[in-house]
């Protein structure tokens, strides 16, 4: 059987496009080679709408074969999940290099806000690539927007299908893992994305630590966070030195996880958030020749407790403050 939440069909016949459409809706996951491209328009349609019902309806699009593990794994000491934002040229042609030769797990949360600038930023065949040398892409939005108010939240589930249609066209599966844009964030988003079947979400170090401060950020623990807001615990920002990031990650106790955010390596578009080559390569080689466990945020899944954490505080904010 396919599919998740209020409908199930059991999977359909080659040129079967109707019941596939369905499926889709619910669970964008079944092969994109099933459907013609005359058919992703549509599709787009029937995938947003079924996520608007499901929200409006307090719904989940999570079912029974979504569930995590009643015993979750204890989690090692030192562990790091890298993640990295915004689609920066630089991923395919430094950072995932460089992870697949160490060994190292990683998550590249795309977007289409810059891909017209093709010197830059990452196509869409490019995230393919990356896919391809086997890292997890996660779903950073259409247009990089804000989604913290509730007329963010409105936009959300359409900005979600978009990228997952461009995923699909590529052969990437529908993401599990987003991340928040602009490390803003906000309950009726939350809602949102459980609709629509993200499972793990990764916030900012705000609101504990201010934005642009140097500062080691909150360490993800699942009895206290929950996982569609699960705290950076380093933002990686131009005037960082090896000595910041051994301070970030030589807190990751067991039952602890270090949560790294980068961007571009480098970054020219956005330098605020660039980190030069050579200083990622030290950050790289110290994981490395000290054993740290590096994952991706998808990774985590099996870490996390049988029930949801609902008394996170942080579901009740709603981080910059907005109306």
């Amino acid at each position: 059987m396919v599919g998740r939440g209020l409908i199930r069909f059991a999977s359909p016949p080659a040129g079967d496009y109707t019941r596939a459409f369905l499926v889709l809706a619910v669970d964008w996951r079944f092969t994109p080679s099933v459907f013609p491209a005359k058919c992703f328009p549509m599709l787009q349609r029937l995938h947003i709408a079924l996520l608007t019902l499901l929200f409006f309806n307090g719904g989940s699009a999570r079912g029974d074969d979504a569930a995590v593990s009643a015993a979750p794994d204890a989690i090692p000491a030192r562990t790091v999940v890298l993640t990295f934002d915004d689609a920066v040229k630089s991923h395919v042609t430094v950072v995932a290099p460089l992870l697949k030769e160490l060994g190292f797990g990683a998550t590249f949360f795309v977007t289409h806000a810059w891909m017209d600038d093709a010197q830059h930023f990452l196509s869409w065949d490019d995230v393919a690539a990356i896919h391809k040398m086997g890292f997890e892409i996660g779903n950073h939005t259409w247009t990089h927007g804000s989604f913290n108010t509730p007329l963010g939240a409105a936009r959300l589930a359409d900005e979600l299908a978009r990228v997952e249609i461009e995923l699909a066209r590529v052969g990437v599966p529908k993401p599990i893992s987003f991340a928040w844009t602009g490390n803003a964030f906000g309950p009726e988003s939350v809602a949102v994305l459980e609709a629509a079947g993200y499972r793990l979400a990764r916030r900012g170090m705000q609101p504990e630590v201010p934005y642009g401060r140097i500062h080691p950020g909150p360490l993800f623990d699942p009895a206290r966070h929950h996982a569609l807001l699960i705290p950076t615990a380093g933002d990686g920002y131009p005037d960082w030195n090896l000595a910041h990031f051994k301070k970030v990650v030589d807190r990751a106790a067991a039952g602890k996880i270090a949560v790294l955010q980068f961007h571009g390596v480098p970054d020219v578009v956005h330098p605020w958030v660039h980190t030069p080559v050579d200083q990622f390569r030290q950050y790289m080689r110290y994981l490395k020749d000290n054993d740290f466990h590096v994952i991706a945020l998808g990774d985590v899944e099996k870490y996390l407790p049988t029930e949801p954490v609902d008394d996170d505080p942080t579901l009740k904010m709603r981080y910059p403050d907005g109306k």
